[in-house]
């Protein structure tokens, strides 16, 4: 086991070679125990891996993509593997930490530096006027958020943030303590990345999830993942997509960038995957101009409707509405334009019009690269109304599949970790617990850092995230939040939210997925939900790296006790000593979740309803809607670039696990800018010049991240491509998708500034 580095790494020491041409494999292995050993040791490492994401092990703290029941005695990936190494690590962070390193110091070093210094091991507040954190114990923690809430002169004051690694358990105490208070600002994860997602299908099938399960992509004849890099951000998709194809299946992949994981997959598992050519994935590499992605689906439709022997005239009649209308929208768009839009051929767009006219079991896979644009929701509408042109939807091997990118980002929505949740959950929740809770709407992220910024914010809370590092506009976000009276983040590990800081600022450490929970009832256990609407326990196995460690529960339901105090009655305390008490009560508040806890003791879980699944569709015309959306996609003015922001392989969301992106060829750095050779020739740059990012909006402030190495790649013409948090800065806060409100930043208008 290696120690916490000491010293930052030195950027300009980046190296770039060629990317690779399959994911996985042995080095994907060697990469996965390479790390857990160095955060974890050899005997911890073997004792956790082989319990992660087992029946009766603890769900893994990154992404959300579901098991089967039959598992794999290592049902893990790289990063997942990675995830847990740095939950499950042996380094510390106390307090002499704290005192040798004053917050300003902090705030200098890389997200990879503090991310590498370990688990937060006590409660912690920077005082007002003060530059270090110093000890607080947990009751002067309470009682100073208490006395902060309790006085504004209004609850919308407070804004309260979640991350999709909270359990369902604490993510429905969280909602209910903040809806006790009086407010509905609960800002999320997901309002920055699938928020897209959930207002597109909400509005067409009435149910804002995906509508599939692990059985029907294996099922499907036809498989097509837009926007989306399963090698990095999912990888054991790869798996159920390698099952696919040995099925049968056709895989297009849709991406402005070519990601080895859907060209080959080197299954660790199989002897194929390691001592052989791994399994070809994608039969077809579409590689769209980004914001393209709408234009092509239009596209597609046009064709298709010009048979119509291709069009499923029975189930359009008896389930949807809108057709007519969005066929005549439709038939009347100019293919050439559609094309020109894509960044394709006609060819290339007829192929892929050709392989879902031969499909009759189609699922469609999305991810960020299809959600943080400004037409997002009306790319999303139009997916799904190609797939209803062939009634694919309610049937087996077909449907919608919205990838989530974090466990249980999907169950916290589902929990009620939403500013906007509907007038049926708010009315169950008060018939359940006897009070009014607040009908007007709250704020989302973007509207929490506006609301801070004017100065409308006091009180900022966050249970889990990198609040800082997740968010666009940095320099704006980081101003409103130093605007806060009080910031609070409830954390695992050091990251760059706990360098800026309101007035006074609290650390609050919690237990992570891996760690016991051990409550007055006895050992506890938690659920989470999965990308797929699969409810599973989740029991951590490991002593905790403190004794002074509470769990989300715990810390959520006392300070709940001290900040609502006697105005509702909510049993608090019974929640904290045994959370089936808690599950419960969300079996009478939450809709598929009764007899909850006689279903989570099923090893396999349990998987929510979803309408879509027997063809009823709950929308306001209870049929599934057509959408005649405009056409739109983004117009790059002469001697600029489309910028969308993106993961390293060594990364997941804003946790920086290392500094080499093995399957893009960089090694020992993130401030790199993919940017396709006829670009270069244009902009009169060459591979390895320094550039400067900047971005351009029509408030006319220029936004820059500063000196990036240029690396040639195989990026779609006119597009470029960057790692985020480095490039968050670029991403202007009022740049947002239409309805979802969700930040940009796969269209990021940007010049280079050569150096």
């Amino acid at each position: 086991m290696s120690r916490a580095p000491r010293e930052d790494f030195d950027e300009s020491d980046v190296q770039v070679g060629h990317h690779k041409e399959y994911a996985a494999g042995v080095p994907g292995v060697y990469h996965a125990l390479k790390k857990s050993y160095e955060q974890m040791g050899a005997t911890r490492t073997t004792r956790t891996l082989l319990r992660l994401n087992q029946k009766d092990g603890f769900d893994c703290p990154g992404c959300a993509w579901p098991e089967k029941d039959h598992r794999h005695v290592a049902e893990f990936c790289e990063n997942g593997a990675k995830a847990v190494a740095e939950e499950a690590t042996r380094r510390v962070v106390d307090a002499d930490f704290f005192a040798r390193h004053p917050v300003r110091e902090l705030g200098g070093k890389s997200d990879w530096w503090l991310g590498q210094q370990g688990r937060l091991v006590e409660p912690m507040i920077k005082p007002a006027g003060q530059d270090h954190y110093r000890p607080i114990s947990w009751d002067a923690a309470f009682d100073l958020i208490a006395t902060e809430l309790r006085g504004l002169d209004s609850p919308d004051r407070a804004t309260f943030y979640t991350s999709g690694r909270t359990s369902n358990e604490a993510a429905f105490v969280y909602q209910l303590m903040v809806r006790a208070l009086g407010t509905n600002n609960l800002p999320d994860c997901s309002n920055m990345c699938h928020e897209s997602s959930g207002s597109a299908l909400t509005e067409a099938i009435g149910v804002g999830k995906g509508s599939v399960q692990i059985d029907d992509l294996e099922q499907a004849e036809l498989i097509v993942v837009m926007g989306q890099n399963p090698g990095t951000n999912h990888p054991r998709m790869l798996s159920t997509l390698e099952v696919a194809k040995q099925n049968g299946a056709v895989i297009v992949a849709v991406n402005p960038l070519p990601e080895p994981g859907l060209m080959n997959f080197h299954n660790p598992q199989t002897p194929k995957g390691v001592a052989g050519g791994g399994t070809p994935l994608a039969d077809d590499f579409l590689q769209v101009r980004i914001g393209g992605d709408q234009a092509l689906m239009m596209a597609v439709a046009q064709i298709l409707l010009q048979d119509d022997s291709l069009v499923d005239h029975a189930f359009i009649t008896e389930h949807t509405a809108g057709f007519d209308e969005y066929r005549a929208h439709v038939k009347g768009l100019d293919l050439a334009e559609l094309v020109e839009a894509t960044g394709l051929t006609e060819s290339q767009v007829r192929g892929l019009a050709a392989r879902f006219a031969a499909s009759t079991k189609t699922v469609v896979c999305w991810a960020m690269g299809i959600t943080q644009h400004k037409h997002s929701v009306a790319t999303i509408r139009e997916i799904v109304n190609v797939l209803m042109i062939q009634g694919n939807l309610g049937r087996p091997g077909a449907g919608v599949c919205p990838v989530r990118g974090h466990s249980n980002v999907q169950g916290d929505r589902t929990m009620g970790i939403f500013e906007k949740m509907p007038e049926w959950f708010l009315d169950n929740l008060r018939d359940e617990f006897g009070f009014e809770p607040p009908r007007k709407h709250g704020h989302d992220t973007v509207d929490s850092l506006r609301a801070m910024r004017d100065g409308e914010i006091d009180v900022f809370m966050a249970v889990g995230g990198n609040f800082v590092r997740a968010t666009p506009d940095s320099n704006l976000t980081e101003a409103a939040l130093r605007r806060c009276r009080l910031t609070v983040q409830v954390s695992t590990k050091l990251n760059r939210s706990h360098t800026v800081c309101g007035e006074t600022a609290l650390i609050l450490p919690t237990l992570g997925r891996t760690d016991k929970d051990v409550q007055a009832g006895g050992m506890q256990r938690v659920s989470v939900e999965d990308s797929m609407s699969r409810v599973h326990a989740s029991h951590g196995r490991l002593k905790p790296a403190s004794d002074s460690l509470l769990s989300e529960v715990s810390i959520v339901t006392r300070l709940a006790k001290r900040a609502v105090g006697d105005k509702v009655d909510i049993p608090w305390d019974e929640f904290e000593a045994d959370y089936a008490k808690i599950r419960d009560r969300i079996s009478r508040v939450v809709p598929g979740f009764d007899d909850y806890e006689t279903k989570l003791s099923d090893p396999n879980g349990f998987t929510l309803p979803h309408a879509t699944r027997s063809r009823r569709f709950p929308t306001k015309t209870g049929r599934a809607n057509f959408a005649a959306c405009p056409l739109e996609y983004p117009h790059i003015p002469e001697g600029r670039l489309l910028l969308q922001t993106l993961r390293s392989h060594d990364q997941y969301n804003t946790t920086i696990y290392g500094l080499d992106d093995r399957y893009r060829g960089i090694k020992n750095g993130r401030r790199v800018v993919f940017v396709n050779s006829v670009d270069l020739n244009t902009l009169e740059l060459a591979d390895g010049d320094m550039v400067d990012l900047v971005s351009e909006w029509k408030d006319g402030v220029d936004r820059r991240a500063e000196n990036f190495r240029v690396v040639e790649y195989d990026t779609a013409k006119g597009c470029a491509a960057a790692y985020y948090p480095e490039t968050n800065v670029l991403v202007p806060l009022d740049s947002v998708a239409d309805v979802s409100n969700t930040p940009t930043s796969k269209s990021v208008i940007v010049r280079l500034e050569k150096r």
